[in-house]
């Protein structure tokens, strides 16, 4: 298992349809899972990174590479 780079509590940023969101790391998933009505895969080697919006409260799973230090 490789450093992750982010971890609960860190302020991060990430892009979606209207534009950039900011908000903060919540959990790190390493099992498979569901936020409402979405379903996330994710492991040990490719977890996924549970993140609150500031703006709506509304959580969402990305990957790594979809996240920036906010």
């Amino acid at each position: 298992m490789s450093e992750r780079r982010y971890r609960v509590g860190d302020r991060v940023r990430w892009d979606h349809s209207q534009g950039t969101t900011e908000g903060k790391v919540v959990r790190v998933a390493t099992e498979d899972g569901r936020i409402q009505d979405f379903e996330y895969t994710a492991s040990e080697e490719d977890p996924r990174y549970i993140v609150e919006s500031d703006r709506t409260g509304s959580r969402a799973a990305h990957r790594e590479d979809e996240l920036r230090e906010g």
